[in-house]
């Protein structure tokens, strides 16, 4: 509503009041009053300004993108793809699972028919127990993905594999992950070994700014060669980060964990990066034989 309305409606209501007062009155009510009651709409219209001026401060205001949050965070260079399974075993069948595993997976890792690498395969030590983790890589991505899928179902041994692991399970899972451009692309390493795997629930909205303050926090985990690979989840469980760690035994472990908090800005990045957080946990895992991490 513009001044000149409110003036013309302060107006009419003074002529209406002062019908009963004297001409002298009138006009002094009418040039006073109608004075105060315009500066009253135009403060009431100020303060209503600057109400939502204030208002504006505490409301989160988004930036439109055209670019996926996957497509910011990733090596656009590279289309690698990967998948990382967790098979809870029958306590009573690890060593035969893991000796059927043996058999089986570094074939299909060896053969240049099947565009996949076995990344690594362990056994989860402390954390959830009687688990097996294997991750693999897919080099050009979800057609990758899907030739190795349709090639294995026709590959004999592979299916009396399943059929053959599937009586050792207790129940499975698994994600498609993508690698973070920052981290480095897991490749064999001699041992031994003990690996731990991070995996963070983040809030769902968050993975943008959590790779914002680990692109500059990785270079504090680099001295000792223990930073492995860093993912995040395309499929199955979202908003998941995965950070895969080499130690040389629990004590290493202990050690390069202690002497980052020496180091200028960690305890910031931490201090930014809890808050992100809805759930965390941990696997120190044993590579397995087949495990070209060890």
């Amino acid at each position: 509503m513009t001044l000149f309305p409110k003036r013309k409606m302060a107006t009419g209501v003074l002529q209406r009041v002062r019908g009963g007062f004297s001409p002298a009155k009138s006009r002094a009510l009418s040039a006073g009053n109608l004075s105060l009651c315009v500066r009253g709409l135009s403060t009431s219209s100020n303060r209503n300004r600057e109400d939502s001026w204030f208002r504006s401060l505490f409301v989160r205001k988004v930036d439109p993108r055209k670019d996926a949050h996957s497509t910011l965070l990733t090596k656009n260079e590279e289309s690698n793809l990967y998948k990382i399974q967790f098979h809870n075993v029958k306590p009573e069948c690890l060593d035969a699972y893991n000796k059927l595993c043996e058999d089986v997976l570094p074939s299909i890792h060896a053969d240049k028919y099947y565009p996949c690498e076995l990344v690594g395969t362990w056994n989860t030590w402390y954390g959830e127990q009687d688990q097996a983790v294997h991750l693999w890589r897919y080099r050009g991505g979800y057609p990758a993905l899907t030739e190795v899928m349709n090639k294995l179902r026709q590959n004999k041994e592979f299916t009396a594999y399943r059929k053959e692991r599937g009586k050792m399970l207790l129940s499975r899972r698994n994600q498609l992950l993508l690698e973070f451009s920052f981290w480095n692309e897991p490749v064999p390493r001699d041992g031994p070994n003990i690996y731990e795997l991070r995996s963070y629930q983040l809030r769902p909205g968050t993975m943008i700014e959590w790779g914002n303050y680990w692109a500059r926090a990785i270079r504090y985990r680099q001295r000792n060669r223990e930073a492995v690979g860093g993912f995040f989840s395309q499929i199955g469980d979202l908003y998941m980060v995965h950070h895969l760690w080499a130690y040389k035994d629990l004590q290493s472990r202990e050690d390069t964990r202690n002497a980052v908090w020496q180091q200028e800005g960690w305890h910031e990045v931490v201090y930014y990066t809890v808050p992100l957080i809805q759930h965390m946990d941990s696997r120190v895992m044993i590579p397995t034989k087949a495990s070209p991490l060890q």
